[in-house]
C-alpha cells in the first residue's frame, strides 16, 4: 500500500513531548535517549479511527482512498437499507519504519430513510460503546492499556451536500448531537459541481448555520507557535471544499489526481480548485495527534466522569474533603450494603506483598 509516508513521519515530529519538540531532526539528533523515543514509536506504531457520516453516494468511500493515496476495495452501498448501520474496517498502512493501523468506519443507509428522524442514534449509539469498552478496560483489576486495541472515534468527517443553499435539518440534528462525543471536521462534498462564487457564499452559511444552532465543531488549535498561524488560516477555510479521485490524468509532461469532464479537468491537488490538500495537512500532518488527544483529555474524560458520577462515585465527601479508593467505594455501595465489610484495598496481604 502506498501512503503519504512523509507527512505521518512529521506526526511523531510534531508529538507533544518535549523531547521530540526539541529536535529538528530524528536521524541527525546526537541524544540516544531521544533517538530510542523515537524508534520505539516507529515500531510500535499508532492508530487513527476516521468516522464518516453522510448520504449514500456522496463520496466518502472516494476521499477516504484519495487521502490516503490508496484503494480500500470499500464495497458499494445501495440506497435501499431500512435503518442506518456503522461499518467498521482496520487497515495496517506501512511503509518505510512508519505503522498506521487506520480505522475507517462508514454510516451505511445514512439518510436513505423516509422517516430520517432517528438516523443519528446509531451513530451516537456506536461512539458511546467505544468509549465504554475503553473505560471498561482502564477499571479493570489487570489491565493492559499500552497493548489495548483502541477503537475510540478520533474525527468525524461529515459530508456535506453541495446544495448551494443551507444544511439540511438532517445534518443539523445529528452534528447537534455529535458535537459532545467527537471531533467534528465538515467538509462540502463534489465541491466541484458548483461555481467558486456560489462556494464561497455557502461555505459563510453554513457557518453561520452552525453558531446560530450552537454545533461545536472541531477548531484547530493555535496554543503551539510552530502551528499557530498555520491552523489559524486555516479554520478560516472551514468547512473545507473537497474532490476526491483516484484517477489519473495527464495534464502537460505529468500525470494528476482528477476528475475529467467535457468541459475541463478538475485536479484534486490544486488549491485552485478545491479544498483537498487543505484537508488533509490538517487531517493527516499537523493535527493528527491533536484529534486523538481531544478524544481522549475531552471527549471520552466527558464520557467517563459522566459514567462514574451515575455508578455513585464521588471525589470528595460532604465535607469536601478528597476521598480514599476505599472511601469512594463505600460511598457507592446502596444502603443495603453499608454493613458489609469491605477488604482492605491496601492492607498488607493484598497489596504491599505484590511486587510490581
Amino acid at each position: 500500500m502506498c501512503i503519504h509516508i512523509h507527512k505521518l513521519k512529521r506526526v511523531f515530529l510534531m508529538h507533544k513531548s518535549p523531547c521530540l519538540q526539541s529536535l529538528p531532526s530524528p536521524i541527525h539528533s546526537p541524544s540516544n535517549l531521544t533517538l530510542t523515543l523515537v524508534n520505539r514509536s516507529l515500531q510500535q506504531g499508532f492508530c487513527f479511527n476516521i468516522l464518516c457520516v453522510g448520504e449514500t453516494g456522496i463520496g466518502k468511500s472516494t476521499l477516504i482512498d484519495t487521502l490516503f493515496n490508496t484503494n480500500f476495495d470499500s464495497p458499494l452501498c445501495s440506497h435501499f437499507h431500512p435503518n442506518v448501520r456503522l461499518k467498521a474496517q482496520t487497515y495496517e498502512l506501512q511503509e518505510s519504519n512508519v505503522r498506521l493501523k487506520l480505522t475507517i468506519v462508514n454510516t451505511v443507509g445514512f439518510g436513505d430513510q423516509i422517516n430520517k428522524e432517528d438516523n443519528y442514534r446509531p451513530i451516537v449509539d456506536y461512539i458511546d460503546a467505544q468509549f465504554e469498552a475503553y473505560l471498561r478496560e482502564e477499571l479493570k483489576i489487570k489491565r493492559s492499556l499500552f497493548n489495548y486495541r483502541d477503537s475510540r472515534i478520533h474525527v468525524c468527517l461529515y459530508f456535506i451536500s453541495p446544495t448551494g443553499h443551507s444544511l439540511k435539518p438532517l445534518d443539523l440534528f445529528t452534528m447537534k448531537r455529535l458535537d459532545s462525543r467527537v471531533n467534528i471536521i465538515p467538509v462540502i462534498a463534489k465541491a466541484d459541481t458548483i461555481t467558486k462564487s456560489e462556494l464561497q457564499k455557502f461555505k459563510l452559511r453554513l457557518m453561520n448555520e452552525l453558531v446560530i444552532n450552537g454545533i461545536q465543531i472541531y477548531q484547530f488549535p493555535t496554543d503551539d507557535e510552530t502551528v499557530a498561524q498555520l491552523n489559524a488560516s486555516m479554520n478560516g477555510h472551514l468547512p473545507f471544499a473537497v474532490v476526491g479521485s483516484t484517477e489519473e490524468v495527464k495534464l502537460g509532461n505529468k500525470m494528476v489526481k482528477a476528475r475529467q469532464y467535457p468541459w475541463g479537468i478538475v485536479q484534486v491537488e490544486n488549491e485552485n480548485h478545491c479544498d483537498f490538500v487543505k484537508l488533509r495537512e490538517m487531517l493527516i500532518c499537523t493535527n493528527m495527534e491533536d484529534l486523538r488527544e481531544q478524544t481522549h483529555l475531552q471527549h471520552y474524560e466527558n464520557y467517563r466522569r459522566c459514567k462514574l458520577k451515575e455508578a455513585g462515585f464521588k471525589d470528595v465527601n460532604p465535607e469536601k474533603k478528597s476521598l480514599s479508593v476505599q472511601e469512594a467505594y463505600e460511598f457507592k455501595r446502596p444502603p443495603t450494603l453499608c454493613n458489609t465489610e469491605v477488604p482492605d484495598l491496601y492492607s498488607t496481604d493484598s497489596y504491599k506483598s505484590k511486587s510490581y
